[in-house]
C-alpha cells in the first residue's frame, strides 16, 4: 500500500494503525518511494496476547513483596564487591 507524504501527515494515526496491524505502507514523495512504514513485531508476549484478547489485564495491581535484606547486605556488603566476597567464601 502506498501513501503520499501529504496524506501521511494529515492522517498519521490511521497509517500507524495499519502498520501496527501488519500492513506495509510505502511513503511516496511526488510518486517516488522514499520510506517504508511497518509495524514492529517485537512486542512482548503478554502485550501481544492481551491485544489479541487471549489475556485480560488484572483488575487491581498486586503489591510488590520484597525479600528481607540478608545480614551481609545490612552490614554494608553491597554491590559488586559484596558479591565477590560472598563468592570467594
Amino acid at each position: 500500500m502506498e501513501v503520499a507524504v501529504s496524506a501521511l501527515r494529515a492522517e498519521l494515526k490511521q497509517w500507524i494503525e495499519r502498520a501496527r496491524d501488519g500492513e506495509e505502507v510505502v511513503v511516496t514523495d511526488r510518486g517516488i518511494p522514499v520510506a517504508r512504514l511497518a509495524g514492529i513485531g517485537t512486542a512482548d508476549l503478554l502485550t501481544e496476547l492481551t491485544r489479541e484478547g487471549l489475556l485480560t489485564a488484572p483488575a487491581t495491581e498486586r503489591p510488590v513483596v520484597r525479600a528481607p535484606a540478608r545480614a551481609e547486605q545490612r552490614a554494608g556488603s553491597r554491590g559488586m564487591s559484596g558479591l565477590v566476597r560472598r563468592i570467594r567464601r
